[in-house]
């Protein structure tokens, strides 16, 4: 005999639009503390819930956000990421710009990025949008989307925040990879030096997303000197964001060598508070070094990341920021660039910024790390965006 929760889960496919918000509604709690309800009857209930999705916008936000909560479990991701109409219908809604329930769309995309099957969007054509791109990618109008939607500035109701940790989970693939370091035939710019900007994004979600996409570029990318061009460096945007707005410390000739956007900064520029966001870079700039062999490693020196990460060494007390400083100077101070002797470097003003190890193996590459889950109405969390990360 049924359960009442299994029977409730069954008037999701009910004909009286009532009764399927009710029972929508009812549900939205058990997606977090009881998501194997939603696998009965070989997945039935997620198979209703993707139909919901195109129902009224109250029954699909609560779709949504269930589907966004159970999303971590394999069964689910496979069966929503694999599922090309739902895919399709996702990319529709979050598309339109009078989509009420725009961002639940962009959350659930960031934890679809989790599926291997996702990097198909790198190639996949569809209608074009043109309040977005005159183009046909589906990763090109998405990338317009995430540009266009910050603040607000496409859909009011929306800000399309959570697709940077779609995009930073999609950079694992090097064919979009290749994509972003192509520039389009109509500039010599290339897709990513759209992201550059969101270092310092004042969303820490956008901030999180840009750094992993960065790092995982670094890793995947065949030609580091590229990433390093001066026309479009990636390392102004990574320095800044471990800037501090207290330069005092540097010598008229580091402050020199510095990229302009990092020199004289003031009072209101402040130095990236997530530890996870700093070790993230300084793992990118020890990509961008060693992967770039003497050259890779001359350009990261040039660009006066030495006094950078030394201030941020003796200023950031977080045991693993200090470590990536530390692994970081190794490179940048030692007798070759791409490995082989290094020599013992004694900070001047701390004699702990010296010889380090490899980078560790979990450090290099991957995405964002995590997947998010929907704060029901009435609950407490801690965090601004009022989203909880799942690890």
């Amino acid at each position: 005999m049924p359960t009442e929760l299994e029977e409730l889960v069954e008037f999701l496919h009910h004909g009286n639009t009532q009764i399927r918000q009710t029972a929508a509604e009812n549900l939205l709690p058990y997606s977090k503390i009881q998501p194997a309800i939603f696998k009965t009857a070989k997945l039935i209930p997620v198979k209703d819930l993707k139909l919901l999705v195109k129902d009224y916008a109250a029954i699909a936000k609560n779709a949504l956000t269930i589907l966004i909560n159970i999303s971590k479990d394999p069964d689910v991701l496979g069966l929503l990421a694999e599922d090309d109409a739902f895919l399709e219908t996702l990319l529709v809604r979050v598309t339109n710009s009078k989509e009420p329930n725009a961002d639940p769309i962009s959350m659930l995309l960031a934890n679809l990025s989790k599926s291997p099957s996702i990097t198909r969007l790198v190639t996949l054509t569809r209608t074009t949008v043109p309040a977005l791109s005159p183009s046909k990618l589906a990763v090109t109008q998405l990338l317009e989307l995430f540009n266009k939607g910050a603040e607000g500035g496409y859909n009011p109701e929306a800000r399309f925040d959570y697709l940077a940790w779609f995009f930073g989970d999609l950079a694992k693939d090097p064919a979009f990879v290749a994509y972003l370091t192509t520039p389009p035939s109509h500039t010599t710019l290339d897709p990513l030096t759209t992201f550059l900007p969101h270092t310092t994004s004042p969303s820490p979600i956008r901030r999180l997303g840009t750094a992993s996409l960065l790092k995982n570029t670094a890793l995947l990318h065949t030609d580091i000197p590229y990433l390093l061009q001066p026309a479009a460096s990636v390392l102004p945007p990574i320095l800044l964001p471990l800037c501090s707005s207290d330069q005092e410390a540097l010598s008229e000739v580091e402050m020199d060598s510095l990229p302009e956007v990092c020199q004289y900064l003031g009072d209101e520029h402040v130095r990236e508070k997530d530890v996870k966001i700093l070790k993230i870079h300084l793992e990118t700039l020890f990509l961008l070094s060693t992967r770039g062999g003497v050259e890779g490693a001359r350009l990261v020196k040039e660009s006066g990341t030495y006094p950078v990460i030394r201030e941020l060494h003796l200023e950031v007390e977080d045991e693993g920021v200090r470590r990536g400083c530390e692994r970081l100077v190794d490179v940048l101070m030692g007798d070759e660039a791409a490995g082989g002797s290094h020599e013992v470097v004694d900070g001047k003003r701390d004699g702990n910024v010296g010889r380090v190890g490899d980078a560790r193996s979990e450090d290099m590459g991957g995405g964002v790390g995590r997947m998010v889950t929907q704060v029901m109405d009435g609950e407490e969390d801690d965090e601004d965006d009022e989203i909880v990360p799942i690890f």
